[in-house]
């Protein structure tokens, strides 16, 4: 480090450290579990993101050479790409590099910080900076010890843009024009959808340069190269078109050229695409619709599965502000901040995209704040750095950098040491999964809702329906209708739905497979044709076979996987809610057992007390596995007449309350009654924590 200057030497130190502590902040996660064997398969921990095992099947079949045609493997998505790169290159095993790279490529944040805060000259504010934007909530949950997704360098690729753009409107250098163009290209190959975020950076750039900057040569270039990388061509073009200006614009003779390129740029920008990408990408999140209602044919109306989505709701203030800065007060003050910095720094106006997405999660959903959490670190830190600087003594200075820092990072310290989140599946699930998978090919389909469809494939190795990208309305309606439906209509419909997937791949047809099962039946009402799914209707012809996936955890989101085939699909009704009502918080009171606040068992009749009134009771079953996990269930009637069930399930310590439909659905005699009818199903998997059947028809 001899031949470094003194500030590329404290640079280096500033990143070393602040990247060091980010990768211990998110050990900390391993260390609370590290006695957990549920957390692990094979002796290893296991992801804790259902979208992880998306990109894990796809690495997979990159190493392995095996993909088929209408599988579904992301093989040509970067993060598999690069996740099959760091597993054939590295000494460890494919589950420990899956487990640890967001780990350290979501703290490679701290560079573009520290570098930021370099082209400011103040290298301290990048240091504090990039320690609190490392762990602060949002970021820390989306980038933590198996958070493997694409997160891990959402954040870390724009803020290399931020960087490129403030030091090439800063210096001028030749070097930033490729820079930034070159991290656009990486960026738009890691997260396609970045495509918004690139074009309100160009947009405030424009601006800024019509403002400030107007005979300024240098900033059309840059407008130029950039443009040129967002284009909406395949990426060796893009990366062409990106050389071949650079070279252009390092050659002082091509100067009277650069406004005609500029133009050249913005007219291929539009005739490719221009808008089209944003627009789309508002409407999803911003204009979304309770149901969706198809343009052509029997116009059906689906449920709109962003409504269910946690991501992408509305959220509470408070919540907001931790995300973003980890405490309300740090929130309010590293706004302050950053118009502060903002004000002493003009250039950090074009952080304001950045900012701006992060807002939109007030609308938009908790996942957008993680844009905003290093811009406003930033902020809070520039703060902290200006009142250093007013000290009277080099002592206190260094004293109150490190006490004010310490206050903002330790509420962030603290929720990562609360946040004890579970892996996706437990070992118990997985074993059953594995287990799917020496009795299934590749071509069987197993049918689950869709926030099991990625674990399954990799597991198993085997089709589904729906998954975490392939989870639209007219999609989720017929897996909705089988798991919360009786037997035999979910049965029909399982086969029916499997097959017309298959022939789609084939044909490419613009109509909903419900809507074209119910034309093909000679109905035009696709109520009518439900309906005669609990009759003997002639079936497709078997091209593989089906197997139901029904884990425990399930009973958790039932009510919402009915949401989605509970309305009127031919003018978008929605019927009346089916009772269910889940208890694991229960304590005894005398002769009476209280499930929840107005919900009460009468030990005597075993009727039910609701809001101060009786209520009938149709039958109590408890359930139970003996030592060998032998399960056993015990059904008493009590009053034929009575429209709630209520259901013990002793080795859960859990019960239910529900009514008849939902007691006869799928899901519900399948699972948790193991009741299941031998003409259409056969158990393939079946412990406390799972049950798998294959379908018969």
């Amino acid at each position: 480090m001899n031949n470094l200057t003194k500030e590329t030497q404290k640079t280096l130190i500033y990143i070393l450290i602040a990247f060091t502590f980010s990768v211990l902040m998110r050990m900390i996660w391993l260390y609370q579990f590290q006695d957990m064997e549920a957390f692990k398969h094979a002796g290893q921990f296991m992801i804790n993101t259902n979208d992880g095992y998306y990109w894990a099947e796809g690495a997979r079949d990159i190493l392995s050479g095996i993909s088929q045609k209408n599988d579904l493997s992301p093989i040509n998505s970067a993060v598999s790409q690069l996740t099959a790169f760091f597993a054939f290159i590295l000494p460890f095993s494919f589950e420990s590099v899956i487990l640890f790279m967001p780990v350290f490529l979501s703290s490679l944040l701290v560079i573009p910080i520290v570098l930021i805060a370099r082209v400011l000259n103040n290298l301290e504010m990048g240091f504090i900076a990039a320690l609190l934007a490392s762990i602060t909530w949002s970021y820390y949950n989306r980038t933590m010890v198996g958070y493997y997704d694409t997160d891990m360098l959402n954040i870390v690729l724009p803020m290399f843009l931020l960087w490129s753009m403030i030091g090439a409107i800063q210096t001028n250098e030749k070097k930033y024009l490729i820079i930034a163009a070159l991290d656009i290209l990486i960026y738009r190959w890691w997260y396609p959808q970045s495509y918004s975020l690139e074009f309100s950076f160009f947009g405030l750039i424009l601006v800024y340069t019509l403002i400030f900057e107007r005979k300024n040569i240098y900033s059309y270039k840059l407008l130029a190269i950039m443009l040129f990388a967002m284009i909406g061509l395949d990426d060796l073009t893009r990366l062409g078109l990106v050389l071949v200006s650079f070279y252009i614009f390092t050659q002082k003779k091509y100067d009277k050229y650069v406004y005609y390129i500029f133009t050249s740029a913005i007219v291929l920008f539009f005739v490719s695409g221009g808008f089209s990408p944003i627009w789309a990408q508002l409407k999803g999140y911003i204009f979304s619709r309770e149901a969706i209602v198809a343009d052509e044919g029997l116009k059906l109306h689906f449920f709109a599965v962003i409504q269910t989505i946690r991501e992408a709701g509305h959220i509470p203030f408070e919540t907001f502000a931790n995300r973003i800065s980890g405490h309300s007060v740090t929130f309010v003050i590293s706004i302050l901040g950053y118009l502060f910095l903002a004000y002493r720094h003009r250039i950090m106006l074009l952080a304001l995209p950045m900012v701006g997405l992060g807002f939109l999660a007030s609308v938009g959903g908790l996942r957008f704040t993680i844009y905003a959490v290093p811009i406003l670190a930033l902020g809070i830190a520039f703060l902290i750095t200006q009142i250093a600087q007013n000290m009277p003594t080099k002592k206190l200075k260094y004293l109150s950098m490190v006490a004010f820092t310490l206050m903002v990072l330790y509420p962030n310290y603290q929720h990562i040491e609360s946040y004890k989140v579970p892996t996706v599946l437990n070992s118990n699930e997985v074993t059953g999964l594995s287990l799917l998978k020496e009795k299934a090919q590749r071509e069987d389909y197993t049918i689950a809702w869709w926030d099991y469809g990625y674990p399954i494939r990799y597991y198993s190795d085997v089709k589904t329906l729906a998954d975490g990208g392939k989870h639209a309305g007219d999609v989720n309606f017929p897996v909705s209708f089988m798991l919360t439906s009786p037997q035999e209509e979910a049965a029909r419909l399982a086969r029916l739905d499997v097959e017309y997937t298959e022939k789609n791949f084939e044909s490419n047809r613009s109509y909903s497979n419900i809507e074209q099962m119910t034309k093909d039946y000679g109905f035009s009402d696709t109520n009518d044709f439900l309906f005669s799914l609990q009759t003997y209707i002639e079936l497709p012809s078997k091209t593989r076979d089906i197997y139901f996936y029904l884990p425990y955890n399930m009973l958790n989101i039932y009510p919402t996987v009915r949401k989605f085939s509970n309305m009127n699909l031919m003018n978008g009704e929605k019927q009346k809610e089916p009772f269910y009502f889940i208890s694991r918080n229960f304590r005894e009171i005398k002769d009476k057992i209280q499930l929840g606040q107005n919900i009460f068992i009468n030990k005597k009749d075993l009727s039910l007390e609701m809001n101060g009134k009786r209520v009938a009771t149709r039958r109590f079953v408890k359930t139970s596995y003996n030592e060998d996990k032998k399960f056993y269930k015990d059904i008493k009637l009590l009053d034929f007449g009575a429209g709630l069930s209520i259901i013990y399930m002793s080795a859960y310590n859990t019960f239910l309350v529900l009514d008849e439909k939902s007691y006869n659905s799928l899901y519900i005699q399948l699972m948790v009654l193991e009741e299941y009818n031998k003409e259409f199903f056969e158990p393939v998997v079946a412990n406390p924590f799972l049950k798998i059947y294959k379908l018969k028809i």
